[in-house]
């Protein structure tokens, strides 16, 4: 298998374990209102997760070119790997939001899910830009597929990950492997 044919399936995986989780949490969160409120959360929630990815993608992009900040965003995927298998693996840590909406509006549900998207988005963008290396053109695909997934796959993905639990496991050696690569990179330039 070639270098890039590698490249590309980890970022799959890691966008199939990473992005759903912020298309689950917007849609929790827009479940609690009437339809009309629900389809302007969505799609506000969902622009503000794709803004906030294209931004994360290009400051991860410059910042991995920096020394000894692969291996801080080593060591964060490291985190991401074990609330991963915490969360999806274990399922001790169920996804609940929360978040009353009597007395809350269109604005509060949005910011709600803006928080939730700063984490995850950018240990999805870590991910995909750990995994792309010098590849731009793949780390430009990862940042697509893991808006269309949150955007549309996300109910989907999470079933299939429930049925199949091997793609989780699959997701989460993906992230590790990305991680460990990043921690070793930089490790063997410091030292």
């Amino acid at each position: 298998m070639t270098e890039e044919f590698i490249i590309l399936l980890q970022i799959i995986l890691i966008d199939l374990v990473l992005a759903a989780d912020n298309a689950i949490i917007i849609g929790m969160l827009a479940s609690k209102f009437n339809p009309k409120l629900r389809k302007k959360i969505f799609f506000l929630g969902v622009s503000v997760a794709v803004i906030l990815r294209i931004i994360f993608t290009f400051l991860t992009v410059y910042l991995l070119q920096i020394e000894g900040l692969k291996l801080l965003g080593g060591l964060i995927l490291l985190w991401v790997v074990y609330k991963l298998y915490k969360d999806v693996i274990k399922k001790e840590n169920e996804k609940e939001i929360k978040f009353n909406p009597k007395n809350k509006g269109l604005i509060s549900a949005v910011f709600t899910i803006a928080l939730a998207d700063i984490s995850l988005s950018l240990d999805n963008v870590l991910g995909v830009a750990g995994a792309a290396k010098h590849h731009y053109d793949l780390l430009i695909f990862g940042l697509v597929l893991s808006i269309i997934i949150m955007a549309t796959m996300a109910n989907v993905v999470s079933k299939l990950i429930i049925k199949f639990a091997w793609i989780a496991w699959l997701g989460l050696f993906a992230v590790l492997y990305v991680a460990l690569d990043l921690i070793y990179s930089d490790l063997k330039i410091l030292i």
